[in-house]
């Protein structure tokens, strides 16, 4: 199966695995944004390439490595940790690491950044409304219900990156565009084309 994000990736992407570097793709974003169904096409092309990748996706990772932990501040904080060192440790060993977490504080997702490597950011810029509208896991409803507490959004805050890499609109463009822009950056400013 051929890959339909442009063959102008592919020469970047195989250059990336030759040379046994990895970057980690850091989508970010509110609960219902787009940041599974964006990072799964990410995961899918990558694969099509041949390339080694990995896709992290935050609410799978907080059922097994993270399943003691709430959802406070500092228990997020530890849960955006683990993915983080997990992201590094696979990124530094040639893996094209996807991560999937809402991360809300700037300061988790610095984070990440800061442990090393090549590292981008993605904002999934979507607004709050249309994210309830959305509401894949229902958890809006139940957060409006007094079910869930400390809802990012509704009763915890979500902040948006100042200086991300990549801002997809994922009201405006179709989850294949989105992806497409982020393998037009990593292709671009990471690794060398040709």
């Amino acid at each position: 199966m051929e890959s339909n994000l442009g063959e102008e990736n592919q020469a970047g992407i195989t250059r990336l695995q030759t040379n046994n570097e990895g970057v980690v793709i850091w989508l970010t974003g509110l609960s219902g944004s787009g940041k599974t169904t964006t990072g799964r096409i990410l995961e899918k092309h990558f694969r099509e390439l041949g390339s080694r990748v990995e896709f992290l996706d935050g609410d799978e990772l907080r059922r097994t490595i993270s399943s003691e932990l709430g959802f406070s501040k500092e228990d997020r904080e530890t849960h955006a940790k683990r993915v983080a060192f997990l992201s590094q440790l696979l990124s530094r060993n040639g893996v094209i690491t996807i991560v999937a977490l809402i991360s809300p504080y700037r300061s988790f997702r610095e984070y990440a950044r800061n442990l090393g490597g090549n590292f981008v950011e993605v904002w999934v810029k979507c607004s709050l409304e249309t994210c309830m509208k959305r509401d894949p896991k229902g958890l809006y409803k139940s957060a409006s219900q007094g079910d869930i507490r400390n809802m990012t959004g509704i009763q915890a805050p979500y902040e948006p990156p100042i200086n991300a890499e990549v801002i997809i609109n994922t009201e405006e463009e179709s989850p294949e565009k989105c992806a497409g822009m982020i393998v037009d950056f990593v292709s671009k400013n990471y690794f060398s084309i040709g």
